[in-house]
């Protein structure tokens, strides 16, 4: 039973990296698309149309509007789209926290340790760069890591990589995601309006009554979820930690056991003739019987690992390609004719570089000195190095956290989007060349 369950985890694992990988690599030709419209002759045209607005709407009443104002096409994306892509990443943490590599404190402290140093460390290095000017709110921009891009990297090696590399890396880039929803949560609150803040507690409990007496219709959560979007956006609290708190309501439990379910399909299989010769015609008990495995294999699966599985293709190949289309586009020049470049920038680029690295791997080090922890299987101190390298890969949530640092200043958010970009390309282009030279030439023996 235990070397089943350890199958089963791998195959989610594997299964999950097989979305990362893709769609990091779509992100990849995305981000190149928008770069090449922002700065070509359908530059102003590419702008402009992110400024559409986006209606939902019944009488005068639009569900895609904040205080009376309706929704662009660009907030619709980075306040609604984004709202289900952490709603998935909630629920990978949740998966994560009961099963995976942060469900024990052994297995965990090194991810925690590393994610934690990783973040630590670019904040101070970007506070210190900035400190007294107008771009120190951008603080927490380079505290995180995009796992889709540095999978995407890692992937480019194929069997090289050792499955603990792989294991390690998404483990920390989730320690990063919990940082920056915390980060989100805490600091990039507005004014608060009560009334639509007790009402979002009443629909929280909703969803926490649900869990406790085992509704397991995923609909069920994804309507009080949405409900709850809308609640946060009116509240002042940004609409995106909704997903997130609703995804760890989802229950973790099937309905039915696996032992229940195994035995049931023991049963059934009488039923059916042991021939395998082809045009046998099914009796109506037989397709009844078919009915009612396929009705159960449903219920064997807990909702949590349903909508995971579920949403993994709508946010790595829609949500997230469109949230890089819409933010990427970054204009090179500014209006001197030099490039958009600045403090924002060089803290930024700093940050995701020198401090993720340095933070990632000083406090993996650490831990492990201290002999709180060793080295997973196959990892070395070298190939290490490329993979503390990858954490400087922050492109998703470092431009989400952009927007909300410089929404009103342009030029700011400009030059921070220049930064996260940079760092971004750089960070992949110095890991692959550590782990090519890293990594064994065969591969590696799992």
């Amino acid at each position: 039973m235990e070397k089943l369950k350890i199958l089963n985890l791998n195959f989610s694992f594997q299964r999950a990296a097989h979305y990362h990988i893709n769609g990091g690599m779509l992100l990849m030709g995305v981000v190149l698309l928008a770069m090449f419209l922002a700065n070509s002759p359908w530059g102003d045209i590419y702008a402009s149309f992110w400024n559409y607005e986006v209606h939902l709407q019944i009488g005068e009443f639009n569900f895609f509007s904040h205080n009376g104002h309706h929704m662009t096409l660009m907030t619709f994306i980075n306040d609604a789209l984004m709202a289900v892509f952490f709603f998935s990443v909630g629920l990978e943490i949740k998966r994560e926290i009961l099963v995976g590599e942060l469900s024990s404190f052994r297995q965990a402290l090194l991810p925690i340790v590393a994610g934690c140093g990783g973040m630590l460390v670019p904040v101070l290095i970007y506070y210190f760069m900035t400190a007294g000017t107008p771009a120190q709110s951008g603080l927490a921009i380079p505290m995180a890591t995009d796992i889709a891009f540095s999978l995407g990297v890692l992937s480019l090696f194929g069997k090289r990589v050792p499955l603990s590399l792989k294991v390690f890396l998404t483990a920390f880039a989730v320690v990063d995601d919990i940082g920056g929803i915390l980060v989100i949560a805490l600091f990039y609150t507005s004014h608060l309006a009560v009334n639509y803040l007790i009402a979002s507690a009443g629909i929280l409990l909703i969803l926490c009554g649900g869990n406790f007496f085992r509704v397991r219709n995923r609909w069920f959560y994804i309507f009080w979820g949405v409900i709850m979007w809308y609640l946060f956006l009116q509240s002042g609290i940004h609409a995106t930690i909704a997903g997130v708190v609703a995804a760890f309501t989802v229950p973790a439990t099937p309905h039915y056991k696996i032992g229940k379910y195994i035995n049931r399909i023991r049963e059934n299989i009488a039923v059916f003739p042991a021939s395998d010769k082809e045009g046998v015609v099914l009796s109506k008990m037989q397709i009844n019987v078919l009915k009612s495995i396929e009705s159960s294999s449903d219920r064997v699966i807990s909702p949590l690992q349903s909508l995971e599985d579920s949403l993994h293709g709508m946010v790595n190949y829609i949500i997230l390609p469109l949230f890089a289309f819409a933010n990427a586009g970054v204009s090179l020049t500014a209006d001197h004719g030099g490039l958009e470049v600045g403090m924002a920038t060089w803290a930024v680029l700093a940050g995701l570089l020198a401090g993720k690295f340095a933070g990632i791997y000083f406090f993996t080090w650490l831990v492990i000195k201290m002999g709180f922890a060793g080295l997973l299987k196959g990892m070395t101190w070298v190939n290490l190095t490329g993979v503390c390298l990858l954490g400087g890969i922050g492109f998703t949530v470092s431009l989400f956290i952009a927007n909300l640092s410089f929404g009103d200043s342009p030029v700011l958010l400009t030059q921070a989007k220049m930064g996260v970009i940079l760092g971004t390309v750089l960070a992949g282009v110095l890991a692959y060349l550590v782990l090519q030279f890293a990594l064994p030439k065969q591969p590696a023996q799992e």
